[in-house]
């Protein structure tokens, strides 16, 4: 009898480096509980698709302006993750914001990761180098990242995981986005992915 494995949906806008620490994660046993069944971008020139298609993964494109409202986008993103029996919905670097009628219909089963350590940067508009830039003109010694459930608040959520990451002199918003990727986002997405996914197969 196989083990039944949680059906995880990773949703991206662009280079996919969080969808690869997951592929990655999965490949050598860090996820087991969870298996990457479907990737979703809004962008049909993400390199995250690229990324899928060279592991094996089913890829669906959603792009916003051919939807008559935010509305129709969601439901179509709905409809999509629901035919394919998705259990753990990933947002791994998703330009789009998520109504309130979106994450309350998969509650608890939507994660996210963020660059900095919550409440710290973030909230509307905080997302990519911006986060870095922020810390570094308020000069913390220490940042990090967050994986968080998501719900109608922008980085709202219930924390899941933190992993905290020392600023160093000298360091640009580049530089610290690379050492929080490394350290700590590529670290604490998997170990989610796995937690989540365990949680959501013993619970069926």
């Amino acid at each position: 009898m196989t083990e039944k494995k949680a059906k995880v949906a990773v949703l991206v806008s662009g280079g996919g480096t969080n969808l690869q620490a997951i592929i990655d994660a999965e490949k050598n046993g860090t996820i087991r509980s969870g298996t990457v069944s479907l990737v979703v971008s809004n962008n049909e020139n993400a390199y995250a698709l690229t990324r899928a298609a060279n592991a094996g993964i089913e890829t669906a494109v959603l792009l916003r302006k051919l939807f008559e409202s935010s509305e129709a986008f969601e439901q179509a993103l709905i409809r999509t993750l629901e035919e394919k029996g998705i259990d753990l919905i990933v947002l791994a670097g998703f330009m789009t914001i998520l109504s309130e009628r979106f994450t309350t219909r998969f509650r608890n089963r939507i994660i996210n990761v963020h660059p900095s350590l919550i409440p710290s940067f973030c909230g509307q508009g905080f997302y990519g180098l911006k986060v870095h830039e922020e810390a570094l003109k308020k000069g913390v010694k220490v940042t990090g990242a967050t994986v968080h459930f998501v719900n109608e608040i922008p980085d709202g959520g219930e924390i899941i995981f933190q992993k905290a990451v020392e600023v160093l002199p000298g360091d640009t918003p580049e530089t610290l986005q690379k050492r929080v990727m490394e350290q700590a986002e590529w670290i604490l997405l998997p170990a989610a992915v796995e937690e989540i996914s365990k949680r959501i197969c013993t619970e069926e």
